[in-house]
């Protein structure tokens, strides 16, 4: 089974802003990613936009390009 990167779930903000900091108007996406072979990889990367809606939306498409979720199929 392969593994996947897992995002740290250690974080100062909780809630529907998890990962997201505003910088003087601007929001920004930080996470750690802890990787399958023990290193980590820091994340930051500047969502461009003002609006917290979109940034949410821009951090969920980082999470799920980064640390992708397993399906698991179920016979019938």
């Amino acid at each position: 089974m392969k593994r996947q990167p897992i995002l740290t779930t250690r974080q100062t903000t909780a809630g529907d802003n998890h990962h997201l900091w505003d910088n003087n108007g601007s929001w920004w996406f930080q996470g750690t990613f802890h990787l399958p072979d023990g290193t980590s990889e820091r994340v930051r990367s500047g969502l461009r936009t003002k609006c917290v809606h979109v940034a949410r939306r821009r951090r969920d498409s980082l999470i799920a390009r980064f640390s992708p979720v397993n399906t698991v199929e179920v016979a019938a």
